[in-house]
């Protein structure tokens, strides 16, 4: 059962109520395809999207290598099996493969820049940004997964916050992934929210009992986002080692819907 963040409205009815001016977005580390049960098997994840019912994915730990049982790269079958465009953010090169974040969309592509958050001799770490045509409106969506060290996490959100900081104010913006942090007071974390607004934390990681909120959705302007809740089945709870996160998140050519409770969304009619 999906929980809900605290001052934003029912998923599900929003879902139900809303057209295709809205964009669903998600952010999933799907740990390379291998689940709680230590198997890689990239069909779980293909049906874990599938149940997300998000036109844009961002992904992370995404291992593009071969997959011995598709017959085929894991991000390209994954792609295939959503009927979705999938935009490669790599930021380890290998001789069987490389791995890093993704992105997968039903949304026109109109820009792909990536950016190097790689940090000393640390694990490579990148954002992959992307504009997107949502019904005529650009959006620009940033896909990154930040370090394990306190360190680390600075360095990389400071050079995020260079990026963002030469962004116009009303450019309806995307910030998403595994942010890593596990302290709701860090400086990654206040940094981010200090530019971008508030983002919900939900409780994601570890799938067998979540305790920490490291997956993140962040969207400014922040009250065009409408609903945000973690995705919880049997599936998603197998397939990976983290629950993915999914969004609502209202366009420039929807008016934005006041942010109310489960109780008074159920009975509210949507334009």
């Amino acid at each position: 059962m999906a929980t809900q963040a605290t001052g934003l409205a029912s998923w599900r009815n929003l879902d139900e109520a809303l057209g295709s001016d809205c964009l669903r977005i998600s952010t999933y580390n799907i740990h390379r395809c291998v689940g709680a049960d230590r198997r890689e098997d990239a069909s779980r994840v293909a049906r874990v999207i599938a149940e997300l019912n998000c036109d844009t994915i961002g992904l992370q730990e995404v291992d593009n290598q071969p997959d011995r049982r598709h017959d085929s790269m894991q991000l390209d079958f994954l792609a295939h099996a959503a009927s979705m465009t999938a935009i490669p953010g790599h930021t380890i090169v290998r001789h069987e493969g490389v791995f890093g974040n993704a992105l997968l969309t039903r949304r026109p592509v109109l820009g792909v820049r990536q950016h190097d958050l790689s940090f000393n001799r640390r694990e490579p770490r990148g954002a992959l940004e992307v504009d997107l045509d949502v019904e005529g409106e650009v959006v620009r969506v940033i896909v990154t997964h930040l370090g394990l060290r306190p360190a680390e996490r600075r360095f990389q959100v400071r050079k995020m916050l260079k990026l963002l900081h030469d962004l116009p104010m009303d450019q309806l913006v995307v910030v998403l992934g595994d942010i890593n942090e596990w302290l709701p007071l860090g400086r990654p974390l206040r940094w981010l929210h200090g530019i971008l607004g508030h983002a919900p934390g939900e409780r994601s990681f570890p799938v067998w009992l979540p305790m920490f909120a490291l997956d993140r959705v962040w969207v400014r302007p922040r009250h065009n986002l409408l609903a945000f809740e973690t995705h919880r089945s049997p599936t998603s709870r197998k397939a990976s080692d983290h629950l993915p996160v999914k969004a609502i998140i209202a366009t420039g050519r929807r008016p934005v819907i006041p942010h109310v409770r489960l109780r008074d969304v159920a009975s509210a009619t949507l334009a």
